[in-house]
């Protein structure tokens, strides 16, 4: 999962025509009593090496059938199933979780954004019908601490879990001078795949579809710019701040570093249950601005807000912002994590189905003809 490498070169200059003299440092300075190392340059390639070690075991319980070989290869060794697919599509998405790992920096707790980050890139993945099979992560800190890395590496490997794709290895990178010592991010790739005549997307979405809404978790991880900069700065507000709304003394950097919520199974098991046209992941651009990425040109969907109430910590965000509703709905998710357009007459069924996997889920609206716009209706339920 680890690797440090670094590249040197010298070059050497001799008279026209004349043999070339390799350069002896004794030939014009007195040696030095101790050479310089990659560590006084602030890389430690052990701290690395530790940090891998420490993720053994937990990438090993993300393993799959199809993965071959073990850790600290030059690559990932997966072996596609040609055989259970007429025509396999791979997909790919990647992703980061933006100033979200700012709070986690702030709090020195590192072991839950590295679900956020899994559920970014799978949650991609399955919007347009892939299961997603491996992913790869890349982790830049401006000084390997090898119980910090781990414990990032553990979140990645606990998302991972959860979307059933393997962790098939990674980078981890050290970056002095260029991150602060206790800085990082952090970034994946996932690999997925879907048999080609089974992809989703706006060419299978009809009118009269029902849209069906999934309870996000609460911000996921978009918005936390501007998270930030209402509530941390302008509103000088603590992140040990207990929120009453938030209910069973939940402090502010709590409810801020929930992880995100990972959909992937769940929409899996929903396409072999009922008939899915679509799937929307809220994203970065709101309700309107990733529904819109899968409605045809002749459609409009409809969402009504009254059926549903969004968490406290939008109300406290838009409270303490004095945020135009326009702005919330274009940057946060507003509760919903996840869309399904299914057939009308597996509405119920689709809401039954999430409902018994502990997704809360409900219907929102539906699709009309249009010209493919988002008809948000209504007011949020409130109080």
């Amino acid at each position: 999962m680890t690797h440090v490498s670094e590249r040197s070169s010298a070059g050497s200059n001799g008279a026209e025509g004349g043999d070339r003299q390799p350069w002896s440092a004794g030939s014009s300075r007195s040696v030095r009593k101790r050479t310089v190392t990659y560590a006084d340059a602030g890389v430690s390639i052990h701290a690395g090496e530790r940090a891998v070690e420490l993720l053994k075991s937990k990438v090993k319980k993300t393993t799959r059938p199809e993965v071959m070989g073990d850790l600290g290869g030059f690559a990932g060794l997966f072996k596609l199933d040609t055989q259970k697919y007429k025509s396999p599509i791979l997909a790919s998405s990647t992703d980061g979780v933006g100033t979200k790992l700012v709070i986690a920096q702030q709090l020195d707790i590192h072991d839950t954004i590295g679900i956020d980050l899994v559920a970014m890139v799978v949650d991609d993945l399955v919007a347009c019908g892939a299961e997603p099979l491996f992913l790869l992560d890349y982790i830049a800190c401006g000084q390997v601490v090898p119980d910090k890395v781990a414990e990032i590496g553990a979140g990645i490997a606990d998302g991972c879990r959860y979307a059933g794709c393997a962790l098939l290895g990674g980078e981890t990178a050290e970056h002095p001078g260029v991150l602060r010592p206790d800085e990082y991010d952090v970034s994946a790739t996932g690999v997925g795949v879907v048999e080609e005549s089974e992809i989703l997307g706006a060419h299978r979405v009809e009118i009269g579809d029902a849209v069906i809404a999934m309870r996000s978790s609460g911000l996921h991880s978009n918005g936390y710019s501007l998270v930030r900069h209402v509530l941390l700065g302008a509103g000088r507000m603590r992140l040990d701040t207990v929120v009453e709304d938030f209910g069973k003394q939940r402090t502010l950097g709590e409810e801020l570093l929930t992880p995100t919520k990972i959909y992937a199974k769940d929409c899996l098991g929903l396409i072999e249950e009922t008939d899915v046209r679509a799937f929307s992941h809220v994203t970065g651009g709101g309700i309107p601005g990733n529904l819109v990425r899968i409605l045809p040109e002749h459609v409009d969907a409809v969402v009504d807000r009254s059926s549903w109430r969004p968490q406290s910590i939008f109300d406290l965000i838009q409270a303490k912002g004095r945020i135009e509703d326009v702005e919330m709905e274009a940057t946060f998710n507003m509760g919903v994590g996840m869309f399904a357009i299914v057939s009308s007459d597996d509405a119920d069924r689709a809401m039954a189905y999430l409902t018994g996997r502990g997704v809360e889920a409900w219907q929102v609206g539906e699709i009309i003809e249009g010209t493919g716009q988002v008809q948000m209706m209504g007011q949020y339920t409130r109080g």
